[in-house]
């Protein structure tokens, strides 16, 4: 019988925390966009975990895991392989670059040119690369988890709105807490380096689990109020004075499908208004364009998002 998505999210979020202090509502999140199906975009200063926090889920739920090292001087053909001709064989056959997993971390994704970054659009929207022409399915777990700074700017290309739009969440991580702080020094004071705990159980959640916990998750109900309000977060974001570009119906979308998941993980099958305000942030703050002026005046994504959360009537 499979485990309930509740008791999913518990499994994946004791395991994590064998490896990475604090962040719960961040990995929450994650595991939850995972669920949805949707790719996520880790934004914090170097050293607070991200990559270890990736490579732990990878190992709780037991995929296949890649990473890529975003580069200035990476090529697409480093990212989906390319056809190499073999001087035995006399043909040419197929090298398949990293995207060819499960799970695909990549870090500081903003340092990859545009080019390279392009080469992700296909990948992350339909699941397959077209190499040579001819497209190859990638695997129906394709998951592409993306890390970068948000203080650095040389050497870096701004990721463009399309690539942006096609991350279901965008996750903030910031320092820890001074008590979460103390907790890690007291880890790892014995260690030379910090590695992957080997207590963390791999395995711990089945790809058929995570399957059948994306199930439950898209029957959970959602009222036609429910589907008024959330579609007019999302339009009232492209009305909004501050704000230059809007969310986009994908972002209504995925704004949908994780809230539904946030509703399965509290053991209900109907939707509520605060899933949907819950998760707003993460889902909207990546999409939304500040107008230059009132960017000037500090006026940031997540404080749009919550003055129209304020403004929009929630059902009742």
């Amino acid at each position: 019988m499979a485990k309930p998505l509740a008791e999913l999210a518990r499994n994946a979020r004791e395991e994590l925390g064998k490896a990475i202090v604090g962040y719960g509502d961040a990995l929450d999140t994650l595991f939850l966009t995972l669920v949805c199906g949707g790719h996520a975009l880790l934004e914090g200063v170097p050293g607070l975990g991200k990559t270890l926090a990736v490579r732990t889920l990878a190992r709780i739920l037991s995929v296949r895991f890649r990473r890529v090292q975003g580069t200035p001087d990476l090529m697409p053909a480093d990212i989906i392989g390319a056809n190499v001709f073999s001087m035995s064989s006399g043909q040419f056959t197929l090298h398949e670059g990293p995207v060819f997993t499960d799970l695909l971390l990549v870090d500081e994704v903003n340092r990859m040119p545009p080019r390279t970054q392009a080469a992700l659009l296909e990948a992350m929207e339909e699941r397959q690369v077209t190499i040579d022409g001819v497209p190859r399915p990638l695997s129906p777990l394709f998951t592409v988890i993306a890390t970068q700074n948000p203080l650095e700017f040389e050497g870096t290309y701004p990721l463009p709105e399309a690539e942006l739009d096609r991350f279901a969440v965008k996750i903030t991580i910031g320092y820890p807490e001074a008590a979460d702080e103390e907790t890690i020094l007291a880890r790892h004071h014995d260690a030379i380096e910090m590695l992957l705990p080997s207590e963390v159980d791999r395995g711990a959640i089945q790809p058929e689990e995570l399957a059948a916990g994306r199930g439950e998750a898209v029957r959970v109900q959602v009222e036609p109020a429910l589907l008024g309000y959330i579609a007019s977060i999302v339009r009232r974001t492209r009305e909004w004075p501050a704000v230059a570009l809007g969310a986009s119906p994908r972002a209504a979308i995925h704004l949908m499908q994780i809230a539904k998941a946030i509703a399965a993980i509290e053991g209900r099958d109907y939707l509520l208004p605060d899933d949907v305000k819950r998760v707003a942030p993460p889902v909207l703050r990546h999409r939304l364009i500040i107008r230059p002026e009132a960017d000037l005046e500090g006026v940031t994504s997540d404080q749009v998002i919550a003055d129209v959360l304020a403004s929009v009537p929630v059902p009742k």
